[in-house]
């Protein structure tokens, strides 16, 4: 990552821990139907179907965890909002081009999407004071890094590596020039 969080974040964070909790459950949501998503669209790709059928079923159980979390907390699942940071790194997808770079700009794009939940959930696991949550988002921070390293590993599957490389190189950027303009939200996981 090219621009860090602050980790200050989890301090505004805990003040709106309802509208995080619905954030992230709605952010499990999208992530195992953007895995479906991929399935479906590139189903003659055997290492991205064998690889992320199974993370439809842990993200979706993520969801899951994160409602029960709310339950118990007396929270209410609150209406979905626009991710404006997924959304304006959709908004650099190249446009056009052929299905393979589709492929690997998706790629990408998905594991910069889940560096960015592991580094938020090691902010909130490192600097919660409610320990019981702190633990809660230990268990995530793991799982969105190995996500992560996932969706590089794919893209190195079926890509050149130095093309890799060079594609999430400029992903970075594009990532780092976005959140240069957009201010963290305390209500938000991205």
């Amino acid at each position: 990552m090219k621009m860090a969080t602050d980790p200050r974040w989890a301090d505004v964070a805990s003040l709106s821990l309802e509208h995080i909790l619905t954030d992230h459950a709605f952010c499990e949501q999208k992530a195992a139907t953007q895995c479906i998503s991929l399935i479906q669209q590139f189903s003659d790709y055997p290492a991205i179907v064998e690889a992320l059928a199974p993370i439809v079923t842990e993200e979706w159980g993520h969801f899951r965890m994160v409602l029960a979390e709310m339950k118990k907390r007396g929270f209410q699942l609150g209406s979905q909002r626009k991710d404006e940071y997924v959304n304006k790194l959709l908004e650099h997808t190249p446009k056009g081009g052929t299905r393979e770079s589709r492929l690997l700009h998706k790629l990408l794009i998905c594991a910069l999407i889940e560096a960015r939940s592991c580094e938020r959930f090691r902010i909130l696991y490192e600097n919660l004071e409610d320990r019981e949550l702190s633990k809660f988002y230990y268990k995530f921070m793991i799982s969105e890094a190995g996500h992560y390293r996932l969706f590089l590993d794919l893209a190195r599957e079926y890509f050149d590596h130095d093309l890799v490389r060079q594609e999430w190189l400029n992903w970075l950027q594009v990532e780092k020039n976005i959140l240069a303009d957009m201010p963290a939200r305390s209500d938000r996981m991205h």
